[in-house]
């Protein structure tokens, strides 16, 4: 991030800008939505700029800008369309302390104006950092359309009452009643006028102020294999309604982004073979949270139920009487194999999958590798790339077809996503040189089709 966003106190300050034509007026009907005290410098101002000027909007000063003329201004726009006029007049400003921008000169401001959509008090302000402004305009207009044009009648009223809200406990409390303001109880008032709308809050206040507190609760979610896009539409309530969120290492960051700012954040990850959160550790955490009352969200890579030990969390909980409810996600399986154009299953195939687990040859020894091992078979293998030799080695020994696909997936679903297609014959050695370091899942009968082959990056090697 380049830009960071701010909203800038404007009310009483000075803003400059320098220019009279096309880029000046852009930017000036954008300025006259402020409570700025704007001044105008040009030699030849368009006509909607001297009729601001007349009805007392902003100050027109018909002449160019000169040293000093930005003293005291908390920015400076250089508007006037001429790369040298606009250089010289930015130093101005620069001297003068002003923040610059200097109008579609990405390069040279040091600051840039978003899009914006305005449902004042409400501003939603839309930035690609100069990389695609028609992006943005899009993005507003999409916006424009969705947000009801009530929305700033009721954000304003309810910034009168805002203090009133302070008689609710901090926290949880009221974040529940400007949410139920702001998406029940304020939308149905305002359709019957805006004087409804007082009255609604009084109401709802008194009986927010009558409810017990919520008591804590665990929510175990299945984040999915890392897309963002790829998470639920309840997962995505749960994250913006958690207290706490404690999550697993494979988490990806698009989607630890989606949680209030306001949450704490506990990274519990585990890593094979590497530093690891004792599961005795989650589990207190877990109940020391939710006793407190917090809405506790356990964030969990795939779908929580499957290879997430998520029964040893479940009985935690459940022993320290703490309310949960589990939230399914799509497991890495799922994801990956539609990324290679596959089925789990396939009419005269495979009618049955199998889901292996185990980070070692202990974890994987007691397996059925004898009926793994018939033709046909389709197996889903998670954390299996230190076990591949091992795996191979039972399959084969099991009377396992050496030219049996095998295809592993790196990192599904994700944007640096890398397949690997080879044979059981050639796992072991395939897979050590691809150098894969992300999170992969194995696919035992399975190789990807052609269509899949060309949209991934892929590593391949013709069956033996």
């Amino acid at each position: 991030m380049d830009h960071f966003p701010i909203f800038l106190a404007t009310a009483g300050r000075r803003i400059v800008l320098s220019g009279g034509g096309d880029a000046a007026l852009a930017k000036l009907r954008l300025l006259l939505k402020t409570t700025a005290n704007l001044t105008v410098f040009s030699l030849a101002p368009a006509p909607e700029i001297k009729n601001w000027a007349t009805a007392g909007k902003l100050t027109l000063i018909e002449r160019a800008m000169e040293p000093g003329d930005t003293m005291c201004a908390v920015v400076f726009y250089a508007a006037d369309e001429d790369a040298v006029e606009d250089k010289r007049t930015a130093a101005i400003a620069h001297a003068d302390g002003a923040l610059v921008n200097v109008v579609d000169n990405l390069e040279d401001s040091q600051f840039i104006t978003p899009a914006i959509v305005d449902r004042d008090p409400v501003t939603i302000a839309i930035g690609t950092e100069g990389a695609a402004p028609v992006l943005a305009r899009a993005i507003k207009a999409d916006l424009e359309e969705k947000l009801p044009s009530t929305l700033g009648t009721l954000a304003r009223i309810g910034k009168g009452f805002r203090k009133m809200s302070y008689t609710l406990p901090f926290g949880r409390a009221r974040r529940d009643f400007w949410r139920d303001f702001y998406f029940n109880a304020g939308p149905k008032a305002i359709a019957e006028g805006e004087d409804a709308v007082r009255p609604a809050l009084d109401d709802l206040l008194n009986t927010h102020l009558k409810n017990e507190a919520r008591e804590g609760h665990v929510a175990f979610v299945g984040a999915g294999p890392g897309d963002p896009e790829l998470l639920t539409l309840k997962a995505r309530k749960a994250l913006d309604e958690a207290d706490v969120v404690i999550y697993d290492r494979l988490i990806s960051p698009e989607i630890l982004e989606l949680a209030r700012r306001e949450a704490v954040m506990l990274d519990v990850g585990k890593e094979g073979f590497g530093p690891s959160t004792p599961q005795e550790t989650i589990n207190a955490l877990l109940v020391e949270h939710g006793k407190s009352g917090a809405q506790v969200v356990r964030l969990k890579s795939g779908d929580s139920t499957v290879f997430g030990r998520l029964d040893e969390e479940l009985d935690a909980v459940t022993a320290a009487g703490i309310g949960w409810h589990i939230v399914p996600g799509i497991t890495a399986a799922s994801a990956a194999v539609a990324s290679i154009g596959q089925s789990l299953t396939k009419r005269e195939r495979n009618a049955s999958v199998r889901f292996l687990t185990g980070h070692d040859m202990k974890g994987f020894a007691d397996h059925d590798w004898a009926a793994l091992a018939r033709p046909n078979e389709v197996a889903a293998i998670y954390m299996g790339k230190k076990s591949a030799r091992f795996v191979q080695g039972r399959l084969i020994m099991h009377g396992a077809d050496r030219k049996t696909p095998v295809t592993v997936i790196e990192n599904a679903s994700r944007p640096d996503q890398r397949v690997l297609s080879t044979t059981l014959a050639h796992l072991p050695v395939d897979l050590a040189e691809a150098k894969m370091t992300g999170p992969a899942l194995t696919f035992y009968g399975l190789a990807p089709r052609a269509a899949a082959e060309i949209a991934s990056t892929v590593i391949s090697r013709e069956f033996a």
